[in-house]
């Protein structure tokens, strides 16, 4: 298990739970008023109360560097987005078949944080892992929906290869956006049971962002491991010695 935990910081906790619990399956491990714990399968997402948040500068636009979404596999897509409707929550993108013959929707939690269903396993244009793919095939279809990646966005993807390559993640697999004439691509580095899924830009110009540590929504993510060389040192919060790395994705790196 790679990634270890995600956190993220809600306006109000119990509402937080709830739309995790009622909408992605996730399962309590510990509640109170100021922070939660829950259990992704793959990883833990805290919800941590925000005391005095800060207003956020996340754009939900791929060209901004950094945090993108969360992602979760799930079984059937169409019977997560009938109660997200019912519900009322807003879409980003409405279900669609994807490029990698996969079924994929994104949304929003209730505190800004962009979360991606895929239905089906992805059947990869370019294969650099074939063991890291035959394990992510493996994992099956998931009885109740499974944290599955964090997606980034960067500038420079030798430089991010390199750079989570010291925490252990090795290039996987690749799929192409041949319609995209931003010269959209996505590859995906692997470790445990997780992936980062990478988006690169050959033909776009990116923005970039300060990390946030009390902005609502994604704060950090937890990997197993060391901090990589080249991290850039953001501060503490959750309990946690923070960095970034070379595009703003605001992580800590623990040993097991």
């Amino acid at each position: 298990m790679a990634i270890r935990s995600v956190y993220l910081n809600v306006a109000d906790v119990q509402r937080s739970v709830d739309f995790y619990v009622s909408h992605l399956g996730l399962v309590p491990i510990e509640v109170s008023t100021d922070a939660a714990v829950l259990d992704a399968v793959t990883a833990q997402f805290h919800l941590v109360k925000a005391q005095m948040p800060e207003a956020t500068t996340f754009v939900p636009d791929d060209l901004q560097a950094g945090f993108r979404h969360v992602g979760f596999k799930v079984a059937d897509i169409d019977s997560h987005v009938t109660a997200l409707r019912a519900a009322g929550v807003t879409f980003h993108l409405e279900p669609i078949h994807a490029e990698g013959d996969v079924r994929i929707t994104f949304f929003y939690d209730p505190d800004g944080t962009m979360v991606e269903l895929v239905e089906g396993p992805l059947q990869y244009h370019e294969v650099f892992s074939r063991d890291d793919v035959d394990s992510d095939w493996a994992l099956g279809t998931p009885e109740r929906p499974r944290f599955d990646h964090i997606g980034e966005t960067v500038a420079n993807f030798e430089a991010t290869t390199e750079y989570f390559g010291h925490l252990g993640y090795r290039l996987m697999s690749g799929i192409h956006q041949p319609s995209d004439e931003r010269g959209f691509e996505i590859a995906y580095l692997r470790d445990g049971d997780t992936s980062l899924e990478i988006f690169t830009f050959e033909r776009a110009e990116k923005s970039f962002r300060t990390p946030q540590l009390s902005a609502p929504g994604f704060a950090a993510v937890e990997f197993d491991g060391t901090v990589p060389d080249g991290a850039t040192v953001v501060g503490s919060a959750f309990g946690l010695d923070l960095v970034a790395d070379p595009d703003g994705l605001v992580h800590a790196a623990s040993q097991s």
